[in-house]
């Protein structure tokens, strides 16, 4: 191709555009604040917006080769709320089942006008919009939104989008340097799981809501009993674990324990054959032993053994490790990592990577943490050995971020700020740092043809476990034995115990079952936890452990008995699957939100059908369902509807008269709206179905 055939990027035809202004938005205002400064070089000048919580960053900058005004600004997460339109809102406005077709509308909420309001107004002003929110499925949505406000009052704009995984000078003036466009297919996964959450959630909430508040008054009354596609999931692994343990049935074990006392050491020689659930078979062994107790060495054997250092630390490691070695929960682990990265003291920290990328030069990072009393030295170790910093490399790589890691060295920090940030660094400086190695001996004897061993290790150097107090090591001392020498045991024993249930879950625990069977992302694992202890539908005990509460079990137990399984992970999984295609562009938007809608409507219609199970497994925990006539039964049985109110607008369906047979429309806003439409007595039988009227209106009028 030739120079004057080639196609111009957007970058190059833009230099060659007069730029005068431009307008920047970040998704938090810290970040805003800190991005500003760097481009900079700490002579911003700040103004108010509308919204006092954004601010206005002012400041020269050379882009695109030309010197233009910057205005930096910012929104506070998501400025756009998905929602019903108005006629849909009010939980009595329709049956549940229609909100899996019923339109939807985007809109800003009233907290975040003013925020819109300023984008709205610097944007008319502006040449070029670049968007510098969060590198993520949710950041990208979000710069979509903000495209989309800006759009609306400058069509002409031109949007780019500024790409970095860390707030530091070197990455945000390479991430103006490569600007490039926003990502439709990324942002389109966040539009089909909003839309799909607010659809089943809404349904199914305003169903087993409405429901079971009138069945066990006593309990639920003022109950708002919630629905989510990846809630319902992570709560039944809560109850699953729970049931298991409750259905465990211990069973007594025997074993052969050898001892040997040598001077003040005491080593103990383990059964080869572990241990036997047959008492009598053991006891024959144990006697065959005591018979002949002398114990013959027969081998040992001394090899190196290594404890790994850690992996590069990704999202869902660091929510479970910092959940497990610091007792901080996952979502307050987030929010603060999220602060210290707007801080520029580490990276990204919402990342799928477990492996550094080779252009990233880890020396630097490294030595700044060379400034540190606690940790200093061992980062100074780390620039000394041999090749310098040497990071196990994990096999996980979303292409976006790399591992969390530390960017800068501070000490100003405090309270779980500063534990967070510690863990972060001392798990990076272990991490490029070398294994711990030691030797391992391991002494095998035997006793009447039965054999037992025993291990002993030997801590050469410790490496990594120097820095990394979150792992331990310890030596462990056996005195030495020679192949063939004999010896008489101090004890031999026959012990008996019994197998122990395993425990209910931890916030670990469960994190890594999420994970596993795609139960949400790493950036709504926290959230999605807290839902369910915020709806009461599980508790904590006191060593922090998952318990299911009566209503969490009586709503796991009454679906799965429907025989859909909604509890398991598997409806939820097949959807974040396909997310995962839209973000990719092999799977278009439309086409997954049909399947899922067709999906979970049909869960729902046999649900509603079947909803006396749910009534019945709850009643197990709650007491004794209130007991209804046939037709307050029919009403909380939700008809769909056949045509609208010509009064009110609200839905009408079929009622069936207090006395015979007959029929008559009623209005779902009944009492407050008494119009309804009488049969004659000469029809016999009225049925609704899904033909529609091509005359009656307001349409859609259903047969």
């Amino acid at each position: 191709m030739t120079s004057d055939q080639r196609t111009d990027s957007p970058g190059d035809m833009i230099r060659r555009t007069p730029i005068k202004r431009v307008l920047c938005v970040a998704e938090k205002n810290d970040a805003a604040k800190c991005i500003a400064d760097i481009m900079s070089n700490g002579r911003m000048r700040r103004s108010e917006g509308l919204s006092v919580y954004n601010k206005l960053y002012e400041f020269e900058y050379n882009l695109f080769g030309q010197n233009v005004t910057v205005c930096m600004t910012s929104v506070s997460g998501h400025l756009l709320g998905l929602e019903f339109k108005a006629q849909f809102q009010k939980w009595h406005s329709c049956n549940p089942v229609l909100l899996f077709d019923a339109e939807v509308e985007k809109y800003c909420p009233e907290n975040f006008v003013q925020i819109k309001r300023t984008l709205e107004r610097e944007v008319s002003q502006c040449q070029v919009l670049v968007i510098w929110t969060d590198c993520d499925r949710e950041g990208e949505n979000i710069g979509f939104e903000v495209i989309d406000v800006c759009k609306a009052v400058k069509p002409g704009v031109q949007v780019f989008r500024a790409r970095f995984s860390e707030i530091t000078p070197n990455s945000i003036r390479r991430a103006c340097d490569t600007l490039t466009e926003p990502d439709g297919n990324v942002s389109d996964a966040v539009d089909v799981r909003q839309e799909l959450d607010l659809r089943i959630g809404a349904s199914f909430t305003r169903f087993q809501t409405l429901r079971l508040q009138k069945i066990f008054p006593a309990s639920l009354a003022n109950q708002l009993i919630s629905y989510g596609s990846c809630q319902f999931p992570t709560l039944g692994f809560v109850v699953e674990r729970f049931k298991s343990i409750q259905a465990f049935i211990p069973e007594t074990f025997y074993k052969i324990r050898v001892l040997h006392e040598v001077e003040e050491d005491s080593v103990e020689f383990s059964w080869k054959r572990n241990r036997l659930f047959n008492h009598t078979a053991c006891l024959v062994l144990y006697q065959i032993c005591m018979e002949d107790p002398i114990a013959t060495v027969t081998s040992v054997t001394s090899k190196p053994k290594s404890k790994w250092r850690p992996l590069p630390l990704d999202t869902v490691e660091m929510e479970k490790l910092v959940s497990r070695k610091l007792r901080i929960g996952a979502k307050e682990t987030m929010k603060i990592a999220e602060k210290l990265y707007t801080q520029g003291l580490i990276s990204y920290p919402r990342t799928e990577t477990n492996l550094f990328p080779k252009d990233l030069a880890l020396g630097p990072l490294v030595e700044h943490q060379t400034h540190s009393p606690a940790w200093g030295a061992f980062a100074r170790g780390v620039m000394e050995q041999p090749g310098g910093p040497n990071p196990r490399q994990g096999t996980k790589t979303d292409q976006a971020h790399p591992p969390i890691h530390p960017i800068k060295y501070t000490n100003t920090l405090q309270g779980n700020e500063q534990r967070v940030y510690e863990f972060i660094v001392r798990h990076f400086l272990a991490c490029v740092s070398l294994d711990a190695v030691g030797q391992e001996t391991v002494v095998e004897v035997e006793i009447a043809h039965e054999r037992f061993s025993a291990n002993g290790l030997m801590i050469i150097r410790r490496n990594y476990l120097d820095v990394y107090p979150y792992d331990r090591w310890s030596t462990k001392v056996i005195p030495v034995y020679e192949q063939g020498s004999q010896f008489q045991p101090s004890a031999i024993e026959m012990l008996d115990g019994q197998t122990s249930p395993p425990q209910l879950l931890t916030e670990s625990d469960l994190i890594s079952l999420m994970e596993k069977h795609g139960i949400g992302t790493d950036a709504t694992h926290a959230d999605h936890i807290e839902t369910i202890k915020s709806r009461m539908y599980v508790g904590l005990t006191a060593d922090q452990r998952f318990l299911p509460g009566e209503l969490g079990m009586g709503l796991v137990e009454g679906y799965n008995s429907m025989g859909y399984e909604m509890s398991k992970p598997d409806l939820r999984a097949e959807l974040e699957a396909d997310l995962k295609l839209v973000s990719e562009g092999r799977k278009d938007k439309q086409s997954v939100l049909r399947h899922h809608i067709h999906k979970y409507k049909t869960v729902f219609v046999e649900s509603v059908k079947k909803a006396k199970r749910l009534d019945e497994a709850l009643s197990n925990y709650l007491g004794a369902a209130q007991e209804f006539s046939e037709s307050e039964q029919q009403d909380m049985e939700m008809p769909l509807p056949v045509r609208k109110c010509p009064q009110c607008g609200r839905d009408m369906v079929l009622r069936r008269r207090k006395e015979g047979n007959g029929k008559y429309l009623s209005c779902v806003g009944y009492p407050e709206c008494k119009c309804s439409v009488w049969f004659p007595d000469t029809v016999l039988e009225v049925n609704r179905d899904e033909s529609v009227c091509p005359t009656c209106q307001p349409s859609p009028v259903h047969m």
